[in-house]
């Protein structure tokens, strides 16, 4: 399995964020992995949103991304949202958290990738790729939040 996590506080309020968040319509303006979304179900962000994600990977794999948990943040307890991609070769779970603060919130972006079946062998393989993509993934997001990775 491989994993990426990085948090960034951002002048935004933790509604704000959430929302922006929670619409992954916005995946392609900060993701440089990501060429295309296209909303499937529900409307926005929201605990019925669907959509397909479209990455590069050599060649272009579309992923079908559920929201299988949606907690708006309601201070001063964090909003979590989670989205899930089952593809036949891999799965995708992305986990985030928006926690209010003095100043703006706390987004904390918690993705794991994993191979499938017999594939699942190969998963120290995503690992190196997966830091790659998600650092990017992360520069793109603090400029999207206006905001300032947050180093634990």
């Amino acid at each position: 399995m491989a994993r990426y996590v990085v948090s960034v506080h951002t002048p935004q309020s933790a509604q704000a964020a959430f929302a922006y968040m929670a619409d992954l319509r916005n995946l392609a303006h900060w993701d440089p992995g990501v060429t295309q979304v296209t909303q499937v179900g529900g409307s926005g962000g929201g605990p019925d949103a669907t959509f397909d994600v479209v990455v590069k990977s050599g060649r272009d794999l579309t992923l079908r991304y559920v929201t299988t948990h949606y907690d708006e943040p309601h201070l001063p307890e964090p909003g979590l949202l989670v989205i899930q991609a089952r593809s036949r070769l891999l799965t995708s779970i992305d986990r985030i958290t928006v926690t209010g603060a003095a100043t703006g919130c706390r987004v904390t972006y918690d993705a794991e990738l994993k191979l499938n079946g017999t594939l699942r062998w190969a998963d120290f393989v995503l690992k190196p790729l997966f830091k790659r993509i998600g650092e990017r993934a992360a520069q793109g997001l603090t400029t999207a939040l206006a905001g300032v990775v947050i180093v634990s």
